[in-house]
């Protein structure tokens, strides 16, 4: 009975990404069949091409993803050290949550006027900066837990030892926040990727992101291109949660 229950809730879990592949593979699919008439691999060898908006689309979700993940790890990592042993460490984290009083559509709206105004709206670049907006400061919140008072005794200890700032740096604190950081990459990583109020105005439909594209195939009603677009968008997830999982059990 637990077997059954096993395979049951693992069907369940597995069905969405299987359909979604199923229609990326299908053409012609016409009430009341139940599924496509049409099985092929064009709508992949179409969309995938190198000149093609989705390929493009995918590299730059990929670049913009990557290079968010990098920085908001590096700068949160450091943000979160002084908030956590400064006097007005409660204060300081409220401001970290301050991004999240909002949904980001409505965030994006406040900020859409300032990047109209520094001439950022509609390129990558004020993508990025407004989508720190919200992964940096997550990024906050989650090393604050990590710098604690067993992190400070043993920054203490080394420096009893004869440490320097970099030796203590690189041979004590890295390897001890090894996790955190990858922890803190993957979900920056997520955010980012699965962003789409932010990207959708300050990109002002100039930034094309992968997201993006998923729902303007879904108002084009054309299903096949986004479930294409929606197996592409999944993919990264997966990745990450395998590499994860490879993790924990080396650990």
């Amino acid at each position: 009975m637990k077997a059954l229950a096993k395979y049951l809730l693992a069907a369940a879990v597995l069905f969405p990404f299987a359909f979604l592949l199923a229609l990326s593979l299908g053409q012609n699919w016409r009430f009341p069949a139940v599924l496509p008439t049409t099985w092929t691999l064009e709508n992949w060898h179409f969309l995938l091409a190198s000149q093609s908006d989705l390929a493009q689309s995918l590299l730059r979700s990929l670049s913009i993803s990557v290079g968010i993940a990098t920085v908001a790890t590096g700068l949160s990592f450091f943000t979160a050290r002084h908030i956590a042993y400064h006097r007005w460490r409660e204060r300081l984290l409220m401001v970290a949550y301050f991004p999240y009083v909002f949904a980001p559509v409505i965030l994006a709206a406040t900020l859409q006027f300032y990047f109209l105004r520094l001439g950022l709206a509609g390129k990558v670049g004020g993508v990025m900066l407004a989508q720190l907006f919200i992964a940096y400061p997550f990024g906050v919140i989650l090393f604050t837990g990590f710098w604690n008072d067993r992190m400070r005794a043993m920054e203490q200890l080394s420096a009893t030892l004869g440490g320097n700032g970099w030796q203590t740096f690189r041979r004590v604190l890295l390897p001890a926040a090894k996790g955190a950081l990858l922890v803190c990459f993957f979900q920056t990583f997520l955010i980012s990727w699965f962003e789409y109020g932010l990207t959708t105005l300050i990109g002002v439909g100039k930034v094309q992101t992968l997201t993006v594209k998923v729902f303007q195939y879904i108002g084009e009603a054309n299903i096949f291109y986004a479930a294409l677009a929606g197996v592409l968008l999944v993919l990264p997830l997966v990745g990450l949660l395998w590499v994860n999982k490879q993790m924990l059990f080396k650990n």
